[in-house]
């Protein structure tokens, strides 16, 4: 146990494996935006570096113009100085002609080869012992010549630096302040979980109640919510059968003590004789005392197994005109050895119910055992019929013995209840028919106990609606 608790205390909570599964993601997602976003705007920087540095090589060429047999630039120093004024960078330039005289500019500012069908090039190359990106333009009017426009790179380095520093430091704090928020989230979301948790820590083995209703009902996700519920339920379910077994174990410590006190009497008694036919009837009492014990520990499993069945019954089409034929052709022999004349009607057409085989089994079993203990009589007759109507389903086991009174026959589907007859004869428990009514119960079919045919004898009649 101190293993397993041990097992159990290193793996991760919950609360931290959706932390984990929601802020790693974050994070990747926070990073390769970050990228993104600085190349991107790195891209969109340096098109328009490059725009203004093709625009300055533009406004150089135009004042190049033929003069005598060359090319001179009209422009004096200081236009030139106005025309290249950079505050931030150092801007060079040179006018080539196509057989590679300088006619004004940098000397040593190569040009860039320019592709077939385009008038410039950007390049970047070393100059002076620094890094500048360059611009190579291409010009045939007045006469054929190359202008060469270049600059140092400290703006663009300078602009992608704090690109990245103000997108990234936003983002961070963006990041920091949704993981707090996550966090928040996640720690009330899972509250109702570690509650749920605490209150079922708090209990002991014996204490089945339901959950206090707050615990589910502060639930902020359905999930948590049916998670409390499907707890409740379990708990009932668990209370309902340990209460079953309670009630079985309580009736059998109570029930057995009378059998079983008579059984060890005669026992007492048959060794304190010596007459072989006094150990004879002896030993047939406690043969009797031994099958009325058996068969009230049989009718208490029953009632037992009908409580539990009432949590998880799951009913399903029977044909019950064929579990009536087997109960009866099984129960003949007993029939005829206590000479009661059983038979059967209705068995020949096929009748369906929502029901299930042993409950049904049980049902006809107990009805027909209660008929042959009390409704004999000098010509003991049971029938078992099956009837059908437009609304219900109607199996009967009706009988020729001395029937009931009114107020007995309210009493007898109650545990431990016995009529007059009963009474006298002085066999059986009273749980008979408890166990009928509340197989009947479980199979949502409606039990009474009815006159017979004339009003002569009891018929025990269960409706089962269509």
């Amino acid at each position: 146990m101190p293993a397993r608790a041990e097992h159990a205390s290193a793996k991760p909570s919950l609360h931290r494996r959706l932390g984990r599964h929601v802020l790693l993601p974050l994070a990747l997602t926070w990073s390769l935006g970050s990228v993104v976003v600085l190349t991107v705007g790195g891209h969109f920087a340096a098109q328009a570096f490059d725009r203004a540095l093709l625009d300055d090589a533009y406004a150089l060429a135009a004042h190049v113009h033929k003069q005598g047999e060359g090319l001179a630039l009209d422009l004096t120093p200081q236009e030139m100085r106005t025309l290249l004024f950079n505050q931030n960078e150092s801007v060079y330039f040179a006018v080539i002609t196509p057989g590679g005289q300088r006619i004004a500019g940098e000397q040593g500012l190569p040009p860039a080869r320019i592709p077939e069908g385009a008038s410039y090039q950007f390049s970047e190359l070393p100059f002076q012992g620094t890094r500048v990106r360059s611009v190579t333009m291409r010009r045939d009017e007045p006469v054929p010549f190359t202008v060469v426009m270049a600059q140092t790179t400290a703006s663009r380095t300078q602009l992608l630096q704090q690109l990245l520093i103000y997108s990234g430091l936003v983002q961070l704090w963006l990041l920091v302040v949704l993981a707090w928020w996550l966090r928040r989230i996640i720690e009330r979301d899972l509250r109702p979980l570690t509650d749920l948790q605490h209150a079922l820590d708090g209990r002991n083995a014996g204490e089945l109640a339901p959950l206090p209703v707050t615990l589910t009902e502060d639930a902020t996700t359905r999930d948590v919510q049916r998670l409390g519920d499907a707890v409740n339920s379990l708990l009932g379910r668990l209370q309902q059968s340990l209460a079953a077994q309670r009630e079985f174990a309580g009736n059998v410590a109570h029930e057995l003590r009378t059998p079983l006190a008579g059984i060890r009497a005669q026992a007492s008694l048959a060794l304190t004789q010596d007459d072989p036919a006094v150990w004879r009837a002896e030993l047939q009492g406690i043969v009797v005392a031994q099958e009325r014990a058996s068969r009230l520990v049989d009718q208490l499993l029953a009632l037992a197994r009908a409580g539990e069945a009432s949590a998880g019954l799951k009913l399903e089409s029977v044909a019950l005109n064929e579990v009536v034929r087997d109960v009866v052709l099984r129960l003949l022999p007993k029939a005829d050895a206590l000479g009661v004349d059983l038979g059967a009607e209705g068995l020949d057409e096929p009748v369906q119910v929502r029901g299930d085989i042993a409950l049904l089994e049980g049902i006809l079993t107990n009805l027909l055992d209660n008929a042959f203990r009390y409704g004999g009589g000098a010509a003991p007759r049971v029938t078992v019929s099956l009837q059908r109507d437009d609304r219900a389903i109607t199996l009967s086991v009706s009988d020729n013995g001395p029937g009931l009174a009114d107020a007995d026959a309210g009493q007898l589907t109650q545990r431990w209840m016995q009529g007059a007859q009963g009474h006298e004869l002085g066999q059986g428990a009273g749980l008979g028919l408890a166990i009928v009514r509340r197989y009947a119960d479980l199979l949502n079919a409606q039990f009474t106990l009815e006159p017979g045919a004339g009003g002569q004898g009891l018929s025990a009649r269960l409706r089962f609606p269509l």
